[in-house]
């Protein structure tokens, strides 16, 4: 859902902005306990919303997807998807080294430590929808969600309620039907507790797909 409707509304922002660049942006931090993912994630919004209201933060508009994976320590692997509309001035006298994003995401974050960040630029002449099957992929990997049943159940109370994508600046009017998000397909409990017996699918070998198993 979110794919398509990136699909439909880039073209429109690109003629919009046909003097703009685009960065491609990962932002991440160390591993945390699956049981603190909730927290973690909180932080990382509030960090990047400082990060954006940093005065040398370069985007006029944005949009962010939240991807989970795991570690192989077992612990969770947070991090942002970033698709940044820049001026093109950015590839002149403003522009940002590599350093000095880890140091903006560093500070805007309060850590301790240098993250792990990748700035891409989106060569010009390119279309950002090509961007957009890695910016709005699954939130979690197929394969971790299978791999370990009480990681999966711990990972959906913790998600619980999570909101997966945010928009901001000059694109916020422009995709904010994204941030929208669907009905909970899991389910809408006040308690955020999950009936584990729904939640356990195993691979059927005959039928070569996915079917609920009651436990």
């Amino acid at each position: 859902m979110w794919k398509a409707k990136a699909y439909k509304v880039l073209p429109k922002i690109v003629a919009t902005f046909p003097e703009h660049r685009w960065l491609f942006v990962t932002l991440t931090l160390k591993n945390t306990p699956i049981t603190e993912l909730k927290e973690t994630l909180r932080a990382m919004n509030k960090g990047f919303q400082r990060l954006s209201q940093l005065k040398s933060f370069p985007a006029v508009g944005w949009l962010r997807s939240t991807e989970v994976t795991k570690g192989r320590d077992g612990n969770a692997h947070p991090h942002f998807h970033c698709l940044l509309l820049v001026p093109r001035s950015y590839f002149g006298r403003n522009y940002i080294k590599q350093s000095e994003w880890v140091e903006m995401w560093r500070k805007s974050m309060r850590l301790d430590y240098d993250p792990i960040l990748d700035v891409r630029s989106v060569k010009e002449g390119s279309k950002p929808m090509e961007l957009v099957p890695e910016l709005l992929k699954y939130c979690v990997k197929e394969s971790d969600l299978v791999a370990d049943r009480e990681w999966f159940l711990e990972l959906t109370r913790q998600m619980h309620k999570m909101r997966a994508i945010a928009t901001g600046g000059v694109l916020k009017d422009y995709l904010k039907e994204l941030e929208e998000e669907p009905a909970d397909l899991i389910g809408d409990s006040e308690s955020g507790e999950v009936d584990e017996a729904f939640l356990y699918f195993g691979w059927k070998r005959r039928e070569k797909r996915y079917r609920m198993v009651n436990h």
